[in-house]
């Protein structure tokens, strides 16, 4: 590979799906701004590896510039916010704030959401050691005025990656149920929001639930899911239903600290009459789709896919053949489609800055997705659909209801998904 891998997603980018992320949180006071921009700024020394610019070779690749200009700390406007332009200062990270919430917004091309909480994480801790003096530090923290790892930066060698083929591979297919939602929203140029709930579920009662029928968060909320689809969906015999789950997988290709975005995905294929099972037993389908694809050699050959399509961008000739190439060999749209999607980065150590921290979600694309944070007391789900019908989410909520399962829903929110502004050639 010739680039920085951290170039290759922006290839791939779309108006209607940048891929960009949010991930809002909010404190239990009103957000001093001064003092957020004096911490964000502070909090970028750190991370040398966000204070970038994008710009274009002489190959027309995409590569990342330093960036010294400080990073923009700005008020949340209902709209949404261009990464890369000049109001941001060319930066592809950006922070907007409103009453007593930070929006972090940042291009999916670096990082995931567990790269991505280095930068939370330090940012937040700068502005509430700043505002309330000292506290618990996080273990992980990437402390201001600390050296930076080799191990942050880390890429596998693909060269010495195992080429055992994998026990197990995902081969039952596209799920075609939910698709025509998709393509209404992509195709409609008028249809330009999208939406999410805030779900809040009380962290000790759902473990213990998941621990009475010998669930996770993931196996569970998978269950959950599919009860809501198959419910939502008229039932078609020759189609299924099928879960997708966020699966990171650095530790298998030897980069666990690194801040880069090792996600593939795993995923349960459901027949329709499976609806009237248990969520015991939908949720134990769900593990053991899990345990078949979690083995190591899945994450060698997704991550040798990964390596083959950038060296395909690379060898294209300019910029119109490397984004068209991107586009068409995209792993991520290539592999199999599912029905609904849940994403959840695990337990966080958030350390004494819990006391401060009211809520955490992350905000992403796609239709049906559930992003997952937990805090010590609450599980704190963000539910996001295409459009404002709102049945999904009160099936979901039903569910729940009847499990026994305490939560809390939030109104309609729109998801302002920030923009990119990439650089053009002058030819292009």
């Amino acid at each position: 590979m010739a680039n920085n891998p951290d170039v290759y997603l922006l290839y791939e980018y779309l108006k209607k799906n940048a891929f960009t992320v949010r991930v809002k949180v909010r404190l239990s006071e009103t957000i001093d701004s001064e003092l957020l921009t004096r911490a964000a700024r502070e909090a970028m020394t750190r991370l040398p590896y966000f204070s970038v610019k994008v710009g274009l070779d002489e190959g027309e690749n995409y590569v990342l510039l330093p960036n010294d200009r400080p990073i923009a700390v700005l008020p949340e406007r209902n709209k949404r916010l261009v990464l890369g332009s000049e109001e941001v200062g060319e930066h592809l990270f950006a922070l907007t704030y409103r009453e007593d919430c930070i929006w972090f917004n940042w291009a999916h091309s670096f990082c995931g959401g567990f790269g991505a909480m280095y930068w939370v994480k330090t940012t937040l801790y700068q502005y509430l050691t700043g505002k309330y003096g000292p506290i618990k530090p996080p273990a992980d923290l990437k402390a201001v005025g600390t050296p930076v790892e080799e191990e942050e930066y880390a890429v596998p060698d693909v060269d010495l990656l195992p080429v055992d083929a994998p026990m197990k591979r995902y081969e039952d297919g596209d799920s075609k149920v939910g698709q025509q939602a998709e393509y209404s929203y992509f195709l409609n140029p008028f249809a330009n929001e999208t939406y999410y709930y805030e779900v809040e579920l009380d962290s000790k009662a759902f473990m213990e639930y998941a621990k009475e029928i010998d669930g996770t968060p993931n196996s569970v909320l998978a269950a959950i899911m599919l009860k809501t689809t198959a419910r939502f969906f008229p039932p078609k015999k020759d189609q299924h239903i099928s879960a997708k789950i966020a699966n990171d997988y650095r530790k298998d290709i030897g980069c666990p600290k690194s801040y880069r975005d090792y996600v593939r995905f795993i995923h349960v294929k459901y027949d329709w009459d499976m609806e009237k099972e248990s969520i015991e037993r939908l949720s134990q389908r769900a593990r053991g789709a899990i345990l078949l694809q979690m083995q190591s050699e899945n994450s060698f050959e997704w991550y040798r896919k990964i390596a083959q399509a950038r060296e395909g961008i690379d060898n294209q000739p300019d910029l119109k053949a490397k984004i068209r190439y991107a586009r068409k060999h995209s792993i991520y749209t290539s592999d199999a489609h599912d029905t609904y999607m849940i994403s959840y980065v695990g337990k966080t150590d958030w350390g004494g800055m819990t006391d401060y921290i009211k809520g955490i979600y992350s905000i992403t694309d796609g239709n049906l997705v559930l992003e997952v944070n937990a805090l010590p007391d609450k599980f704190c789900v963000c539910f996001q659909l295409l459009t404002k019908n709102r049945e999904p989410l009160e099936l979901f909520t039903e569910i729940l209801t009847q499990e026994k399962i305490p939560f809390t829903v939030s109104d309609c929110m729109v998801r302002n998904m920030p923009d990119l502004l990439l650089p053009k050639p002058l030819t292009f």
